[in-house]
């Protein structure tokens, strides 16, 4: 059997779980599947699944376990007893859980003989196996490109790093991401909605104009890396006599102004710290943590 078609073991069959093993199904690799209702494996049993009447049977079946539970302490509950059967195989844990488990995560799986890989899945399950999503990892260099190619089977696999923790950190730093811009979406939306503006007409305006929030981060990032914020696009003190403007029409309008609120805060924040005049990638000044002694 070639290494695109090598055999796995998914652990988990929610709803990602499952999403994980159809996609192994779909690219043709032998796919043993355990989860602890037996019944949730049943429709995959009928797509050539084979389905593990126990974890250690589950593990025992291939040299690569992907386990994909609810947390942590179910990872450890389901794989605690069968820790030994583990050595000489790789686990790729894509539960959901912080930097500092997943570091744990990697000390236990070495104490008893076994790869490990954290990840973190940056999808819904209907894009698993989609190859433009992104699913990162983090971990042993060696051991990921051992089993790239059967990562791309899930969706584009982006090793991040060696240090264990970083797909996890990733993944917190990006759903914040994601939910401050749907949120300013919904702002924006509820916004022009008071003067009978349908979602359906304002999402596009608004998705052309990420386009171009986009290049700010791009022109932003070196900023941040330097600590120089050159204020020659807007400064800080212009974007707050801007949001003032979106605060007024939003509060007329009897919106809720939360969201713009907290940004004007942090950019007032910022300014009271001689970033006035820098552009708004100076505000990372605030949001960092304060330097430790």
């Amino acid at each position: 059997m070639n290494a695109e078609h090598s055999a796995v073991t998914v652990l988990g069959l929610g709803s990602m779980g499952s999403a994980l093993a159809a996609a192994l199904l779909d690219r043709g690799h032998p796919t043993t599947v355990w989860n602890r209702s037996p019944d949730k494996a049943r429709s995959l049993a009928e797509r050539g699944a084979r389905p593990a009447a126990t974890p250690q049977e589950a593990v025992a079946a291939s040299p690569l376990v992907i386990a994909c539970v609810l947390d942590y302490e179910a990872l450890y509950t389901v794989l605690d007893p069968v820790a030994g059967d583990l050595a000489g195989r790789t686990l790729v844990n894509l539960t959901s859980g912080s930097p500092e488990q997943a570091q744990e995560a990697v000390r236990w799986a070495h104490s008893h003989g076994a790869d490990y890989l954290d990840g973190a899945i940056m999808t819904t399950p209907p894009g698993v196996g989609d190859p433009a999503m992104m699913f990162l990892y983090s971990g042993s260099r060696q051991v990921f490109e051992a089993h790239r190619a059967t990562l791309a089977t899930l969706g584009d696999p982006l090793h991040l790093g060696t240090d264990p923790g970083l797909a996890s950190l990733y993944d917190a730093a990006l759903l914040g991401l994601m939910w401050s811009t749907m949120t300013g979406w919904l702002h924006g939306t509820a916004l022009v909605g008071t003067e009978g503006t349908p979602a359906t007409d304002f999402t596009p305006v608004a998705i052309r104009w990420l386009d171009t929030v986009a290049r700010f981060l791009t022109t932003y990032a070196p900023q941040v890396d330097a600590g120089h914020y050159p204020g020659d696009d807007a400064t800080v003190d212009v974007q707050i006599a801007a949001i003032g403007h979106l605060i007024h029409a939003a509060e007329a309008r009897g919106v809720d102004n939360a969201l713009p609120e907290l940004l004007r805060a942090a950019m007032e924040k910022a300014s009271a710290q001689d970033h006035g005049k820098d552009s708004y990638a100076s505000l990372i000044e605030v949001l960092r943590p304060a330097p430790r002694n």
